[in-house]
């Protein structure tokens, strides 16, 4: 096909290596680097609206696409040199090819020669390299860049006690898949992708906003998937997604937080073109416990005491969750609401640690008084009614 011809001498007129700016002989993590630098120094996010540092970005990447890829790299060597040693006359494209025959030389025969006597010859030499052999019956398919899947989200409760020690729960999500028929590449099966031409292969667009801001989007036509398909897929209408139940397993580490949002790399939705699967967030909602509350790595109790408890002083027991009650020591004259610290009874902490147990005491007013309890209270009343509690609050009023 002519396309296809144009396309291969394009690329066959050009030097990827001078692009990138090292040597034909230069090793992969050499041209990587040298990749990076030039793509890091004319990224369009860098330099808003300057086209020509747009233009040098793409010219990189199309190069790095292809030395940097050791399947593609040999055979645009290969490519190079039978051009440059003039067995290819006239080009891929010109008029000097015909039939096979490039300046004398039945091209498919010597490339079926490199290949060692098997094989289609050019078609499959640089098919895969080029998207197939031109005006061939056996065209090769394009194939798209793997892309990772989407990040999932999902939403769990767990009783207060789980969440100090930890525990693994299944958790059954509906969410994204490759579809079904089409394996995700969106084209109807049996049909054949071409690059996009909206993003030229490169599965983004850039844009721009009144010429002082840019930024890349992913491409409309082609959902960043590089290639299109000129017929859709029936079952997902071209999108390439389907849906998918499944049950999964998911750990929740000790100490968890009420609404902590928990990562699990690796277990959100398939990636499309054999890429890696997406994560999946969880966010935790802790049930409340019926006695303990939690502050940070603490745990909270509120602790009912009496009145002679608080005034002359005691000794009393606290329980603890999931260890043995502890003493506390009420000083007499304790006030209401005072906070008692109990060391290493609280929440576990990431480095193995625990948070303590603050304990406040609360005094209780018995509703209904026996006749022994109440002539104590009255006693106690008459001895300090000489010593009104109330009496400041007038002076400092006035």
């Amino acid at each position: 096909m002519a396309d296809d011809q144009g396309f291969r001498s394009d690329w066959a007129g050009k030097d990827f290596y001078a692009e990138l700016g090292v040597a034909k002989d230069a090793s992969t993590a050499d041209i990587k680097k040298a990749y990076r630098k030039l793509a890091r120094d004319n990224h369009p996010d860098s330099h808003p609206g300057d086209t020509a540092k747009l233009d040098r970005f793409k010219k990189v990447a199309e190069a790095y696409d292809v030395v940097g890829d050791t399947d593609k790299r040999p055979k645009y060597d290969e490519m190079r040199r039978l051009q440059g040693s003039g067995a290819f006359g006239g080009g891929f494209g010109g008029g000097g090819a015909r039939g096979g025959q490039a300046g004398g030389v039945n091209v498919e025969d010597l490339l079926r020669d490199r290949m060692g006597g098997g094989g289609g010859g050019f078609g499959d030499m640089f098919g895969d390299l080029f998207g197939g052999a031109g005006g061939g019956p056996q065209r090769r398919q394009q194939t798209a860049r793997p892309r990772k899947g989407p990040d999932t989200e999902a939403t769990v409760t767990i009783s207060f006690v789980d969440s100090l020690d930890g525990v693994t729960i299944s958790l059954r999500l509906a969410s994204d898949a490759p579809c079904p028929s089409c394996s995700g590449t969106g084209g109807k099966p049996g049909t054949r992708p071409h690059i996009c031409s909206e993003c030229d292969g490169a599965g983004y667009v850039v844009s721009t906003s009144g010429g002082a801001f840019s930024m890349n989007e992913t491409c409309p036509r082609c959902a960043g998937r590089q290639l299109v398909y000129d017929e859709a897929c029936p079952t997902c209408s071209g999108s390439g997604r389907g849906r998918s139940n499944r049950t999964i397993q998911a750990r929740i580490p000790a100490g968890v937080k009420d609404g902590q949002r928990i990562r699990l790399k690796g277990k959100g939705t398939a990636g499309e073109n054999g890429g890696p699967a997406g994560d999946l967030f969880v966010t935790v909602k802790v049930s409340p416990h019926r006695l303990f509350g939690r502050s940070g790595d603490h745990l909270t109790l509120d602790v009912p005491v009496s009145f002679d408890e608080v005034a002359l002083g005691a000794e009393i027991k606290v329980p603890t969750l999931g260890g043995a009650p502890v003493t506390l020591r009420l000083p007499a004259g304790t006030p209401n609401g005072r906070t008692f610290r109990v060391r290493g009874r609280g929440a576990p902490r990431a480095d193995g640690s625990k948070g303590d147990l603050l304990a406040t005491v609360a005094v209780q007013v018995p509703a209904v008084l026996d006749p022994a309890a109440r002539e104590a209270v009255e006693s106690y009343r008459d001895a300090v009614a000489g010593k009104p509690l109330r009496s400041r609050l007038f002076e400092e009023a006035g």
